[in-house]
Parts: C-alpha cells; sequence; structure tokens
C-alpha cells in the first residue's frame, strides 16, 4: 500500500504542512472539524475532510495503514492530541507525529505512544539564533547531541582551492560529504580532493556542531 500522510489539525502548522506534501508529490488527507479550513486546503490535498479527528471513528473510516503517516496538529489543545494520539496507538499506526507547545507536553505525549513530538516554536527558533551566531550555517540536521550535518556557505578564502587543500578534516575535524551548485542545483555526492569550490557552491559537512560553527 502506497504511504499516505494524514494531517489532522489545520492550524498555521497543518495548513502549509498540507500544502508542502502535497507539492512533493505525497497523497495527503487533511482533517479539521471546522469547515473553513478544510476549504482552505482543498485544492492541495488529495482528499480534505470535515470531522473531528478525536473521534476514532473517523480515523477508521479513513481506513489507514501500517505504512501511514498521521500529524496531529492540534495545537495547545493537550486533552484532544493526547486522547487521537491514543486512539492511534490502538489502531496500531506505527508513525505518529505530533505538535507541541512545550517539554511537559511532549513527555505527555510520547508516555502515551507518540512515536515523534516536535515543538515547532523551539525548532524555528534555535535555527533563527544558529543564523545570528553562524550566518555561514544555512541549514542542519542535528545526529546528536554533538553531530550534525550542515549546509554551509564557504567563507571567501575558500573559493578557488581544492577541498584537500583547505584540509577541512585536518583544521576543522569536518568531512564533505557532499557539494550543491546553487545555480544549477546539481549535487556533487563525496567530492574527491581535487574537488575545486566555486563561490556558488555549498558545503554539506557532517562534524561536531561547534566545529561547524567555526566556519564563519
Amino acid at each position: 500500500m502506497k504511504k499516505r500522510v494524514v494531517v489532522v489539525g489545520l492550524g498555521i502548522f497543518g495548513i502549509n504542512l498540507v500544502r508542502n506534501l502535497f507539492e512533493s508529490g505525497v497523497e495527503v488527507i487533511a482533517v479539521d472539524k471546522l469547515k473553513e479550513p478544510v476549504q482552505q486546503v482543498r485544492d492541495w490535498a488529495t482528499k480534505a475532510i470535515v470531522a473531528d479527528g478525536t473521534d476514532p471513528e473517523v480515523m477508521e473510516a479513513i481506513g489507514l495503514g501500517e505504512d501511514d503517516v498521521v500529524v496531529v496538529s492540534f495545537g495547545d489543545d493537550l486533552a484532544a492530541s493526547t486522547l487521537i494520539t491514543l486512539h492511534l496507538v490502538k489502531m496500531k499506526v506505527k508513525e505518529i507525529i505530533v505538535k507541541a507547545t512545550c517539554e511537559d507536553h511532549k513527555m505527555i505525549l510520547e508516555k502515551v505512544g507518540a512515536t515523534e513530538v516536535i515543538i515547532p516554536e523551539k525548532i524555528v527558533a534555535e535555527k533563527i539564533a544558529k543564523g545570528i551566531v553562524s550566518p555561514n550555517v544555512l541549514d542542519y540536521i542535528p545526529l546528536s547531541e554533538e553531530y550534525m550535518i550542515g549546509e554551509i556557505a564557504p567563507p571567501a578564502e575558500f573559493t578557488g582551492k581544492s577541498i584537500g587543500e583547505l584540509q577541512l578534516r585536518n583544521r576543522y575535524h569536518l568531512e564533505v560529504i557532499a557539494v550543491r551548485d546553487t545555480l544549477t542545483d546539481k549535487i556533487r555526492m563525496i567530492p574527491p580532493a581535487q574537488f575545486i569550490i566555486k563561490d556558488s557552491d555549498v558545503l554539506v559537512v557532517i562534524g561536531r556542531e561547534n566545529d561547524i560553527e567555526q566556519l564563519k
């Protein structure tokens, strides 16, 4: 069965998630008990349903499969998000992603069976802070408390030099795993040591967060 994503709760976060998933070619079902947000996403969703997502009969009617992903986005309604998470666990849904507003809310949702709990405001705040502190770090994916994968805009002194010449592994303890040309959007995976860096390139590196942040 083809994976689908069911988004329950169409606030600002839910609406934008539906749109991004749909534009990425994912089959997405949008659910909200209010008619207005459902109408708003009608052109972006595979199916848009006006219904109470906390009602287990609604979820059963959708016919969720093991490969489906459910994203619960009820904002600050802890009771509603906890209730639907419990229902989804009973339905043996394997991937349940729930939006929370604080760490206490997150802890409760994890205890009742959510496979992933996100606090969007915290994620955005961390990205903004990192962008201010380390403007060369364009984006990042945390791998652990210490390590991450980051997209780096190379400093001006890197332009025209090879990866081997820069000795990024020895000097910064970083490994370049890909290079993306922002002009052509082409990606070179595992570039060789003789690869020359252009001013239009973005380096995708893996290493400790502190080491990546040295590239300012």
